[in-house]
């Protein structure tokens, strides 16, 4: 079966200019899913093997630039193995959210604080799991 494709009717999308046809909003929570998932990506690239975890906050201020959807602030939380680097993957979850972020919301990210919130240590959880004599 062909597709048939007919020309927009007067008055549709079409016939509006942009400037003037209503604008994209995304949602905070949906902007902290995305800055979540882009840290866990980071960390995963960072130190694979790992057990990693990540969540996000968000304030997003709007704009009336019409290029960006406003700006964002994110707040991410990171659990992270150690021994390691945690300065170095702290900066690579900063730099990673900050570029991936803007590129798939087309918001203005000003801002990334990433907070350590639990370390990892395959000794400690080793411990726990040795019989008690």
């Amino acid at each position: 079966m062909a597709a048939v494709y007919r020309a927009a009717p007067p008055g549709t999308a079409a016939d509006v200019p942009a400037g003037e046809r209503g604008g994209t909003r995304i949602a905070d929570r949906v902007v902290a899913k995305i800055a979540a998932r882009v840290a866990r990506e980071a960390l995963r690239v960072e130190s694979p093997g790992d057990r990693t975890d990540a969540h996000a906050t968000v304030t997003v201020h709007r704009s009336a630039d019409r290029e960006h959807l406003g700006e964002a602030r994110l707040r991410i939380a990171v659990e992270l193995g150690y021994p390691s680097d945690i300065g170095a993957q702290v900066r690579v979850v900063r730099r990673h959210v900050t570029e991936r972020v803007g590129a798939l919301t087309s918001m203005v990210v000003s801002e990334v604080a990433v907070e350590v919130e639990r370390l990892h240590s395959p000794l400690l959880e080793r411990r726990g799991r040795e019989r008690v004599r």
